[in-house]
């Protein structure tokens, strides 16, 4: 039975869809609006946004008219079907919703409306990798403790990514690399400022794409697949060559067998005509199948390119709502932490300069292994948004606890704590209790 299916029995069993609380009517948020809109069982009740209009306009633009913005009757509107818009996402925890997805892009907001949410009894479905990148296992732990569902969402790269990943390894492959296609060269020096004319012409957030072209996006979505599938970084920054959808196997298998990878199960990506799709590149050494795949149009082998040659952001996340209600399952979250996103110096920082965080002026995103960076005293790209630069640093330099200082009064820096804790082996429940 399909999920819609499924979500209109659900309806008729209870006599209210799925609500949904949203946090962030940006690009995204105004996407997912639009489309849980059109999806019977679903609706969206309730929107947080610092800009309440945002909000308002996100529900006009999906038909929903009549939208209560202020009020001591919030929850009984929402039961009511009535839509509601609120200035403080952490409100949404105190609705009568059934799960919150946060769209805000903001590590800090995303710690504060996961943690909370998941202690208010509803399940988190995110839209915010830069968040899980940093606290997801922590998040996902605490969920499985609390008997709910903490989820990145359908539609990103590493979910779609990590469908294939399950599939591949489901028929009897290993997993060689896993990956994804940008369709650009990264350019760390890229700001919003000198993107803001193409930002402008794209009708996106200047941030946003700076995150984009200067390489953020890609390091985060490709940590969030690593600890999500259990697959490794084999180096700082990963390969990243150019490839087509055909040299796909030919490019991501070991050097040893022409390829440019140093170890197998690993995450990458590659630049050219392979975005906006994503790719798992699979190994089999038995005779049978090499036999079998070749006759069925695959290739010589013994290394295969599954391959899904798109992903539909905010068009495909109310799938991993769908999941996590009727499936209780999540789409994606941490198994491992295997991956670190680590904070570079886009230029030189002068000694007293505060961080202004994920693309903005002053720092892009680098992945490597869990390993490496811990060894380094290296710091994660979500902490550092409003830390203090505590000497000058020359560009390029990638940053640790002597460069710089984060505020350790945020949520994301104290749950940061906890999760370090927990890779230490502490029970979850402790952790919280403390």
């Amino acid at each position: 039975m399909s999920y819609v299916d499924r979500l209109r029995k659900r309806e008729r069993e209870l006599g209210r869809p799925v609500r949904v609380g949203l946090v962030g009517a940006g690009q995204m948020g105004i996407g997912f609006v639009a489309q849980a809109g059109r999806i019977d069982g679903m609706e969206v009740a309730a929107i947080a946004d610092i800009a309440p209009e945002r909000g308002v306009r996100a529900f006009e633009r999906a038909g929903r008219r009549d939208v209560l913005t202020d009020g001591d009757g919030l929850a009984v509107a929402v039961a009511q079907g009535r839509p509601v818009v609120v200035d403080d996402a952490l409100a949404l925890t105190r609705l009568p919703i059934d799960v919150i997805v946060d769209a805000s892009g903001v590590p800090e907001v995303g710690a504060q409306v996961a943690f909370n949410g998941l202690l208010a009894g509803k399940d988190v479905a995110m839209l915010n990798v830069e968040c899980d990148v940093t606290i997801g296992l922590l998040l996902s732990t605490l969920a499985s403790g609390l008997g709910r569902v903490y989820t990145v969402c359908r539609g990103d790269e590493p979910v779609e990514c990590k469908a294939l990943v399950d599939y591949t390894r489901d028929i009897g492959f290993s997993v060689v690399c896993a990956g994804k296609g940008k369709n650009n060269p990264l350019d760390p020096t890229a700001t919003p400022a000198s993107l803001a004319d193409r930002a402008a012409a794209k009708g996106m957030n200047p941030h946003m794409l700076a995150s984009f072209v200067d390489g953020s996006k890609t390091m985060i979505e490709m940590a969030a697949l690593a600890n999500g599938a259990d697959l490794k970084v084999a180096r700082r920054g990963m390969t990243g060559p150019h490839s087509t959808v055909d040299s796909l196997s030919a490019t991501f298998r070991p050097e040893a067998d022409g390829g440019r990878l140093t170890e197998t199960g690993v995450v990458d990506y590659c630049t050219g005509p392979v975005a906006p799709g994503v790719f798992v590149i699979g190994h089999t050494d038995d005779p049978v199948v090499i036999e079998e795949m070749a006759y069925l149009g695959m290739g010589p082998g013994p290394y295969y390119t599954f391959y899904r040659p798109y992903h539909l952001a905010s068009v495909e996340a109310p799938l991993s709502v769908a999941e996590a209600v009727l499936d209780r399952k999540p789409s994606l979250a941490p198994i491992a932490w295997n991956a670190e996103v680590l904070a570079t110096a886009k230029r030189d920082l002068a000694a007293g300069e505060l961080i202004d965080g994920i693309g903005g002026e002053t720092v892009y995103g680098i992945t490597d292994s869990a390993a490496a960076a811990r060894a380094g005293g290296h710091v994660p790209l979500g902490l550092v948004g409003g830390a203090r630069v505590l000497r000058d640093v020359p560009v390029g330099t990638v940053l640790t606890t002597e460069d710089i200082a984060i505020d350790e009064t945020t949520t994301i820096a104290s749950l940061r704590r906890l999760q370090e804790r927990l890779l230490l082996g502490e029970p979850v429940r402790e952790l919280i209790a403390a």
